[in-house]
């Protein structure tokens, strides 16, 4: 039996005469009639008379009406959430029951028979819709998939966040704690300039207070010789004449109470020119500023078999007859080398080799798996970096090409400088401690253990058998006190 009357017009029917919304706790009277509890309670409060029903009339009572529970639950049903009414095509008036794959949309079963959509590949939506949850289900998978991606990506910008800014830290601290050190040390400099000026100044000021003290007295003496030859010139005639003789001459007087030479001006020099101040602070600090001079040895193990060790390990000579030495892997057994003990694979390192007056010579750093056989190859190519002196006037640093360098007098000594994060190694001329001058800079990616490397050159049948020495480390000097 199919039914005719809509859900709208069935809530119409269900309303209370008296307060016309639906029943609320339905009770029915004697008549039939159903009306909301509390409007039947308001109600019979307000009657003087007997009560009668608002639709019929009749005489009814009241407190023996009873609960309507079929029309309760019937308006429960209709409170309960329902599926909405189906849809239904606009041409045919059929439930849309099938969804077109080609052009994308619901249509009824006429449309896919008869309509624009026959020959279109259609499927049941039931079918449509079970495979839309699955790939729904899948998007919503893959979109938690993604949104665990991004979490994960956003817990490492966090954590890299807090990373910088704890890295920030430290790195400001340490910028604290060394400029401290650098105000340290500028006072320091500071202090000791103004030492030397004051020093130069006592030596002067003490020589013109000796000069002034002279002459002052000298002065006092010729006041005094004054005071006593216009006491003589108020004597008598005769008095005056007679004694006149006995009076030193004018000469004599200015010869016994000489000045101790000619007024000469003294200039206050100090020794050091105002411009050149920041400049030889600078020189000082950068060389307090270097790492302490590494104690550096040589390793036996490696010298060429020409080469002769002394004062334990560091000093090296090329000699004219070749040592009884095992060739070991670790040996030069073509260049005239020598590596120090000591290698350097991380940190900031200086040490010194003296060079003297040799005319050929070498040094620098290599990797410690660089070949030591056969001719060395200089280069950094091949894992070595040098600078060194040929024929006694030209110098070079090892690089490629091979570059010259404008190197100004003869040093004896070069200091080495080595930054291994950095990566830079660099020469200097070290002969004054105080002034050290750059000669050359290389800059590269180092990778394993650096050995510091003197190569002696061929002994030039004694013409270049000068040593190669390494000073033992000491402490830099402060700037010269000036000379008064």
């Amino acid at each position: 039996m199919a039914w005719q009357v809509s859900v709208p017009e069935l809530e119409d029917r269900l309303q209370c005469p008296i307060c016309l919304e639906v029943f609320k706790e339905p009770l029915m009277l004697q008549c039939g009639h159903s009306y909301c509890k509390g409007c039947l309670v308001s109600l019979s409060r307000h009657l003087d008379a007997d009560l009668r029903c608002p639709v019929c009339r009749q005489a009814v009572d009241s407190s023996s009406s009873s609960p309507n529970v079929s029309l309760a639950r019937v308006i429960e049903a209709l409170r309960l959430p329902r599926d909405p009414e189906p849809q239904v095509c606009v041409h045919h008036r059929n439930p849309l029951s099938i969804f077109c794959e080609e052009d994308q949309e619901l249509i009824c079963g006429l449309c896919g028979l008869l309509g624009s959509h026959q020959h279109h590949r259609v499927t049941p939506v039931s079918t449509v819709h079970s495979r839309m949850k699955e790939e729904l289900a899948t998007l919503i998978s893959d979109l938690k998939q993604e949104q665990k991606k991004v979490d994960e990506h956003i817990a490492k910008l966090v954590n890299n966040r807090t990373r910088i800014v704890n890295e920030s830290d430290v790195f400001s601290w340490v910028i604290h704690r060394e400029f401290q050190e650098l105000h340290h040390l500028v006072d320091e400099e500071k202090a000791h300039c103004l030492e030397g000026v004051e020093g130069h100044t006592r030596g002067l000021v003490a020589s013109l207070d000796m000069h002034l003290e002279q002459a002052q007295r000298t002065r006092e003496q010729l006041v005094q010789a004054e005071r006593v030859l216009e006491q003589f010139s108020n004597e008598s005639h005769h008095e005056f004449i007679r004694k006149y003789h006995s009076i030193a001459s004018r000469a004599e007087l200015l010869q016994a109470r000489p000045l101790e030479g000619t007024f000469s001006p003294i200039s206050f020099k100090p020794g050091l020119h105002q411009a050149d101040i920041k400049l030889t602070v600078w020189k000082r600090l950068f060389r307090k500023v270097l790492p302490a001079p590494e104690p550096l040895s040589l390793d036996p193990a490696t010298a060429h078999p020409l080469l002769e060790l002394s004062k334990g390990n560091t000093v090296v000579q090329c000699g004219l007859l070749a040592q009884q030495r095992t060739n070991q892997p670790e040996r030069f057994d073509y260049s005239t080398c020598v590596l120090a003990s000591q290698g350097f694979s991380c940190g900031r390192h200086y040490w010194e080799v003296v060079v003297g007056s040799k005319s050929n010579w070498r040094l620098g750093v290599i990797k410690g798996t660089a070949s030591r056989k056969g001719k060395l190859s200089k280069s950094p190519e091949h894992g070595v970096w040098l600078i060194g002196l040929k024929e006694g006037r030209v110098y070079e640093a090892f690089s490629c090409p091979r570059v010259p360098l404008p190197v100004v007098g003869h040093p004896h000594r070069i200091g080495v400088y080595l930054h291994y994060e950095q990566g830079e190694l660099t020469f200097f001329d070290a002969d004054r401690p105080e002034d050290l001058r750059l000669l050359y800079t290389f800059q590269a990616d180092f990778q394993g253990k650096l050995y510091p490397i003197l190569d002696t050159c061929w002994h030039e049948r004694g013409s270049n058998s000068l040593p190669m020495v390494l000073p033992p480390p000491s402490e830099p000097g402060h700037l010269p006190l000036p000379q008064p």
